[in-house]
């Protein structure tokens, strides 16, 4: 068996969006030669491509020179402005000193001397501006020989590099990223094993609310759904594109026939689901139409804080799909308090299985489903981890600890993105994304 793991990515258009520039080279995805050798391959970010490679360190370092440079002269030619017009000033008044001591013919009143004097001291700051020209000249020197350096240094790498320009390279290195995203698709489930730092895409609204893209859209297809609070809502923005909901521009209102509660909706296949306001009743809206397609009490289902997630707010129902489809996470009297995983169908939304992950509900501070594999956090506020693992193709649970960077210390909202592998997160009123890491096991040929 050969051990790989995999970098998510957040995606549109199959280009790479968003990826954490501190992040470095990571195995993307993998593939089987026809020879049955296992195919590996790496890859970055967008934002940062080549961020770790030698030269475009060097090219960045010598943009920055290039930056310090061009500060230098622009300093030099406003100082040396300004000091040309204090010397011209002062010609004038030399020229008058002159003028006056060739006419005094070895003999100047007292009158004349104290004169002389005062004009002389008008003429002390000159012999500072002379010895600023001179250190100046000296900076010039140095700066000339920095410009043959960087020349030098620019003329290597361009011969390196051949025939393509800097930004050609990028181009075809993000042509590459997309058809590696590609082919990543076509890979299968992992586990979890890390969490990136997060990346704000924008502070909007109150502390509590969610916001998805659709899991099973087209990646030409990159909208955004925006719902602000934690009950009684209606009001559902839809934002053309995911650039469009960092500006706040070209959205369209849905409002909803039945208002929501809690943070737990997620956008699947086109529709909106969501629990219905003081009610266990599961509502697939469509947004096409407009219509409440269908809608379903899910049986023994908690509502109304009764078994809410530990940070409240209405929390009890959370649906999340993942790379197998419709899941509703819950909790039942019966149960105990413990988080209940059911498969939904999502035509009908009847449950087709469900299972008892034994992990009490309002110790939770949030939970998102993997490769059906619930993730559970131990905590909403700052220092929260992944916690807790429920595997529904084994039915069983382990404890995790993988740790991810809660910024703004309160998370009302948390699920993955199969389709962009990410997690959305709704954090202290800031919208923001992480990307995962997951551990695969491949067989190729010739194992044993």
């Amino acid at each position: 068996m050969r051990k790989l793991r995999q970098r998510g990515a957040v995606t549109a258009g199959g280009h790479t969006l968003f990826q954490s520039p501190e992040e470095g080279w990571q195995l993307y995805t993998s593939a089987q030669a026809p020879d049955g050798k296992c195919i590996c391959t790496a890859v970055i970010p967008a934002q940062s491509t080549c961020s770790r490679d030698g030269r475009s360190q060097e090219l960045r370092q010598l943009m920055e020179k290039v930056q310090n440079v061009s500060q230098s002269m622009e300093v030099l030619e406003l100082r040396t402005f300004r000091d040309l017009q204090y010397v011209r000033s002062m010609e004038t008044l030399m020229r008058s000193l002159d003028a006056r001591l060739r006419a005094a013919d070895g003999s100047v009143s007292a009158k004349s001397f104290q004169e002389l004097k005062d004009r002389m001291t008008e003429l002390l700051p000159l012999s500072s501006v002379l010895e600023q020209y001179k250190a100046d000249t000296r900076t010039i020197v140095r700066l000339r020989e920095e410009v043959r350096n960087l020349s030098g240094s620019l003329a290597a790498i361009q011969e390196e590099m051949g025939a393509y320009g800097y930004e050609d390279l990028q181009q075809r290195v993000m042509a590459l990223e997309a058809r590696l995203h590609a082919c990543a698709q076509k890979l299968g489930c992992g586990k979890l094993t890390g969490v990136s730092n997060p990346i704000t895409v924008r502070a909007m609204g109150s502390r509590f609310g969610s916001w998805m893209t659709d899991t099973m859209a087209p990646s030409a297809d990159s909208r955004v759904w925006y719902m602000d609070g934690y009950y009684k809502g209606r009001r559902v923005l839809e934002f053309r594109t995911l650039g469009d909901f960092i500006k706040g521009q070209n959205f369209i209102q849905h409002l909803l026939p039945q208002p929501w509660a809690g943070t737990g909706h997620v956008v699947y296949n086109g529709s909106l689901f969501y629990n219905k306001y003081q009610s266990n009743v599961v509502v697939k809206y469509h947004f096409r139409s407009r219509s409440v397609l269908v809608q379903r009490s899910l049986p023994g289902a908690g509502y109304n804080n009764t078994f809410p997630y530990s940070w409240g707010g209405f929390s009890d129902m959370d649906f999340m799909v993942d790379e197998s489809g419709l899941w509703a996470v819950y909790t039942t009297n019966q149960n105990a308090g413990n988080i209940v995983v059911s498969r939904l169908d999502p035509h009908t939304l009847e449950v087709m299985r469900s299972w008892d992950t034994g992990y009490p509900k309002r110790s939770a501070g949030e939970a998102f489903m993997i490769c059906g594999v619930l993730y559970v956090t131990n905590s909403h506020l700052a220092g929260a981890k992944v916690y807790f693992a429920y595997f529904t193709n084994t039915s069983s649970y382990e404890y995790t600890d993988v740790p991810f960077h809660n910024q703004y210390s309160h998370i009302s909202m948390l699920d993955y993105n199969p389709r962009e592998r990410a997690l959305y997160t709704w954090n202290n009123g800031h919208q923001v994304l992480y990307n995962v890491t997951l551990f695969h096991v491949i067989s190729t040929a010739g194992d044993p």
